[in-house]
């Protein structure tokens, strides 16, 4: 069984539209959070992910409903989160919450914190297992984060990394939206659940677009700029 993985899409179309036509084909296709925040395409993205491509440019959209866990900026677009945000992400919080609807929104707060899929062989959170606003860098990575699944998948670093362990696989597969490891690329990782292996992918795009996108509706400018340093 191959999974497909991406997390912290933060609003990126752009990002995810490359992802999704690079993406080779899996069984499963799932997502370890933050849909919305930082890029403008709150919407477009949050439609894509409940499988409702209509009003979306031309592109490789799914057309059927992801399995999504509940990130950071997902929740305090929703509602209320006791994270803290810096100016830019608080910026992006409170586009998207202006841009959707409230269909939109309502999807974005019955979001889970946790998701068991596939006879429970993948667990997804967004940031740790036991904490899903904890920052669970590639340092941080072992055995003992895993309770019996054969793949744990997690996000909000923004690094790309995975380890194999005879106990299972734990994965990050980076950041389609905003990854912050030094590397520009939109990020995504493949899984092979029947062969444990993990394959790591980046794909470029126009970050130029997303910078002209990012001005044109008013955010930070930081928020558009930081993608063409990966950080």
């Amino acid at each position: 069984m191959k999974v497909g993985v991406i997390s912290d899409i933060h609003g990126n179309r752009v990002a995810l539209r490359e992802v999704l036509a690079d993406m080779p084909e899996v069984d499963h296709l799932v997502c370890a959070g933050d849909v919305v925040g930082y890029n403008p395409w709150h919407a477009d993205c949050v439609d894509a992910m409940r499988g409702e491509p209509a009003a979306l440019p031309d592109g490789p959209w799914p057309t059927v409903s992801i399995p999504t866990v509940m990130g950071n900026h997902d929740r305090a677009v929703a509602g209320e989160t006791p994270f803290a945000f810096n100016g830019m992400a608080q910026a992006g919080v409170e586009h998207a919450r202006g841009q959707l609807t409230d269909e939109r929104l309502d999807w974005l707060a019955g979001l889970s914190d946790e998701l068991l899929l596939y006879d429970d062989r993948v667990r997804v959170v967004h940031g740790h297992p036991e904490d899903p606003d904890h920052y669970t860098y590639p340092a941080e990575f072992g055995p003992e984060l895993l309770d019996g699944e054969e793949l744990l998948l997690m996000g909000h670093t923004h690094h790309q990394h995975h380890e194999v362990y005879d106990e299972g696989i734990v994965c990050n597969p980076g950041s389609v939206g905003q990854p912050r490891d030094g590397n520009y690329r939109a990020a995504y990782a493949v899984v092979d659940l029947d062969e444990r292996s993990v394959a790591e992918h980046r794909v470029g795009y126009d970050t130029t677009a997303v910078i002209d996108a990012v001005e044109a509706a008013g955010l930070p400018r930081e928020i558009g700029f930081r993608l063409t340093q990966g950080r």
